[in-house]
């Protein structure tokens, strides 16, 4: 079996779920879903400045495992809003432009603190 090297990034959420905020496995890195707080533990209510720190977040996470934005594979964008879909769209592809990963936007009813309007997720692969 592969060794395992998890990421925590200091979520209050990561100890009482149980969860890492990254974890490599081979030349797998997951990242889990990324909810756009700030260290003092603010959130922007603006859609793109949310979306935008989720992504430092998860870019911290991929260095951490030696990973980049070039390995990046797949991401899942959850939004409360349908209209946020273009903003939080233009910041992924300021992101991952020349990249192109698979990607899926969903609505949900909600996410768990009510001031998010959106969090993400993105996987890697590492190697050729």
């Amino acid at each position: 079996m592969p060794r395992r090297q998890q990421v925590r990034s200091g979520s209050v959420y990561e100890t009482s779920v149980g969860f890492s905020r990254a974890l490599r496995v081979g030349d797998r890195v997951v990242v889990s879903g990324t909810a756009p707080v700030w260290p003092d533990g603010h959130v922007d209510p603006d859609p793109a400045a949310q979306a935008r720190r989720c992504f430092e977040i998860i870019g911290e996470a991929l260095a951490s495992l030696g990973a980049s934005w070039q390995d990046v594979i797949r991401t899942r964008i959850y939004l409360v809003d349908a209209a946020d879909a273009e903003v939080v769209g233009a910041v992924h592809a300021e992101r991952f432009e020349a990249v192109r990963p698979a990607a899926t936007m969903v609505v949900v009813a909600r996410l768990l603190d009510a001031r998010w309007r959106v969090e993400i997720e993105a996987e890697a692969l590492l190697g050729d």
